[in-house]
Order: structure tokens, then C-alpha cells, then sequence
């Protein structure tokens, strides 16, 4: 509200005050005004659209590895501890050799007489003593123990995990001695430069969200915690997570003030278009009113009438109103509740 606009409802209380007076020595009463309540005319403004959601800090899927041991075996030397620097090929693991050499040699044999067993059905198939199928089954059995030494030797190889990117070791959960077996993840890698931040908005929200929207990140869960940055969507997830029921969007920090975590909550608002001309008017205007809204307008009289009005976005401060009240209406703010249709605004301010 500007000055003249305050004096002029002022002054407006002033002589409805004095109407008041002459009407009581009348016989009438004067009527009260609503003291103490504060207004603040409308005004048109850029407006974002903003989806707010609470994210974690997550490695890369292409930076990130988590490795275990290639079969049953035992643990038998551990070269680095969660958070050390490992850089591409280090050792992280050892388990014990023994089974898997064992198993790479018995494929090797195998393969040796799979090969000298297609050789002679082959020559045998030429001479016309074997028919063609048994040539055929001779190649098959081939093919298989090929496949079995390919997998016996890597598991040989893999009896010592070695890091398959740069980065940090984010986890390590291999006990010295411990049995572990094929599906039990001991080690995970992750690059600390390589973080997106994966936010669960509801199935709503989510298509409101496209790839390339700006996201602002705090830290924290909260919009008042430390700012850390902005960032931009990668991705919106197509399916709704079974447990949560909510939809994953990933987004990429562009640039942070610290050093992002792993694991690390933040408070995300992923803007997802602005109205460059909407009416706006503080959060405190809103009154509830059934599963809607309505405003106190306060017309030149110092009169206020209550509008129902249609509510867009709305930020921790303003909100968008669609329809209801004009760029340059005065409405009622603080006291907005203890106001009712037709009051006088006494003693207003802003």
C-alpha cells in the first residue's frame, strides 16, 4: 500500500468516525473498527513455480561400483579402508586363490578334451564312421567348455578385486578370515566429483517436472538451511516406486559452496516454469474457506469485503492468485482471521 493510499483510508476511518458520532448522538451507535490489522496492496511481479522435495546426495550409476567376491570363498588380506583414495586398478580385496585356481585348471582340462574330442568326431564324420550329429554334439560340448574357462579364468582374476574407477571407497565390509559368497557386495567405489541428487515428489508433482528445469539446493531439509547451489533435472522417473509410492527425479548440481556428501539430505525447490505477470499478495491474505480461499479486499472507505479467490503457486511468503483480486487492491494481512465481511479497517498498517 502506498502512503497516500494508507492516509487516504485513514482519513476515510477519520470521518466515518465522525459520521459515527453524529449518528450516535442520534440515537445510532458507531460502529468498531478491526484495530491493529495490517494490509498490503497487490502487485504484479515474476512468479515461479516451484515443486519443493527433500533429496539425497548419490553417486553416479557410471562413477559408482559395488564388488564382490566372483564365488564362495574366505577373505584373506584387505588393502584399504572406507574413505581412502583409491586410483583405477589398486587392490582393494584378496580372498583365498586356492579354489579358483583349482577350478581354472579343471576348465582348462576340459576344454583340452572337448577340443581333441570335436577333432577326431570331425575327422571320424570325413571317414563317414560317425554321422553328422554326433559332430554336431562334439562342437556343442566345445562351445560349453569354452565358455566354462573363460568364467574360471576371470573368477581367477577377480580373486583379487581391484578398483574399477578412480575414486573414493565409500564402504568396505570384507572381515579378514570372514566366508563370503557370489552375491554379498564387500567393497563399493564411488568418484566424490561425480554426484546427483535424487529427489521422490509425488506422481502430481513429478508431471509438473521436466528435463532441464532449475533446482535450487540447500542444505539441510529445509529452505532456510545453508544455500548450496544450483543444479539442473536430468531425468524424471517413468514408474512409481513401490515402496514410497513416490517418483524419483535425479538432478545434477551445477556448482556447490562445499563439498557435496554421499548419503547427505538436502532440501531441493525445482522451479518448473515462472508467470512473468501474476497478481501476487502475501501468505498471510489467505483465509481457508472450505476446500478454498478468500481475501479481505479493503475498498477506499476502509470497508472490507471478503472475495473468494483462485490460488496458484505459492512461495513461504507470496502466493499467486489466478483470479479474485486486482493488481493494486489493498487486502488485509496480519488479523486477516478476526475480520468479517463489511468491517471498517481501523487503524490499519502495513
Amino acid at each position: 500500500m502506498t502512503r497516500l493510499a494508507w492516509f487516504a483510508v485513514t482519513l476515510a476511518g477519520l470521518g466515518a468516525a465522525c459520521g459515527g458520532a453524529g449518528d450516535q448522538a442520534a440515537g445510532g451507535e458507531a460502529e468498531a473498527g478491526v484495530l491493529g490489522a495490517a494490509t498490503s496492496v497487490a502487485t504484479v511481479q515474476p512468479f515461479p513455480h516451484v515443486v519443493s522435495a527433500i533429496g539425497t546426495v548419490t553417486a553416479r550409476p557410471e562413477r559408482f561400483a559395488a564388488l564382490a567376491a566372483p564365488g564362495p570363498t574366505r577373505v584373506a588380506r584387505i588393502f584399504v579402508v572406507a574413505g581412502q583414495r583409491v586410483t583405477k586398478g589398486d587392490s582393494l580385496v584378496e580372498f583365498e586363490r586356492a579354489p579358483f585356481d583349482a577350478a581354472a585348471q579343471s576348465a582348462a582340462a576340459a576344454l583340452a578334451n572337448a577340443e581333441r574330442a570335436y577333432a577326431r568326431a570331425v575327422r571320424l564324420v570325413q571317414a563317414g564312421i560317425l554321422a553328422q550329429k554326433d559332430s554336431g554334439q562334439a562342437a556343442a560340448d566345445l562351445a560349453a567348455a569354452q565358455a566354462g574357462a573363460v568364467t574360471a579364468r576371470r573368477a581367477q582374476e577377480l580373486a583379487t578385486l581391484r578398483a574399477p574407477l578412480s575414486g573414493v571407497v565409500t564402504r568396505m565390509s570384507a572381515v579378514m578370515g570372514a566366508p563370503v559368497d557370489a552375491n554379498q557386495p564387500l567393497v563399493e567405489v564411488a568418484d566424490p566429483t561425480a554426484l546427483d541428487i535424487v529427489f521422490n515428489v509425488s506422481p502430481a508433482e513429478a508431471g509438473r517436472i521436466h528435463t532441464g528445469d532449475t533446482v535450487i539446493v540447500n542444505g539441510g531439509e529445509g529452505a532456510s538451511a545453508e544455500p548450496l547451489g544450483p543444479g539442473v533435472v536430468t531425468s524424471v522417473a517413468a514408474a512409481v516406486d513401490s515402496a514410497s509410492r513416490a517418483v524419483a527425479v535425479r538432478a545434477r548440481p551445477a556448482r556447490t559452496t562445499r563439498t557435496l556428501r554421499i548419503g547427505e539430505a538436502v532440501f531441493g525447490r525445482i522451479v518448473t516454469g515462472v508467470n512473468p505477470k501474476a497478481v501476487t499478495v502475501p501468505v498471510a491474505a489467505l483465509v481457508p474457506e472450505g476446500d478454498g480461499f478468500r481475501v479481505f479486499v479493503v475498498d477506499s472507505a476502509g470497508i472490507a469485503h471478503a472475495r473468494a479467490v483462485t490460488v496458484g503457486g505459492r512461495t513461504e511468503t507470496l502466493v499467486e492468485i489466478l483470479t479474485g483480486v486486482a493488481a493494486g487492491e489493498t487486502v488485509v494481512t496480519t488479523g486477516a482471521y478476526g475480520v468479517e465481511d463489511g468491517a471498517r479497517i481501523g487503524g490499519a498498517r502495513r
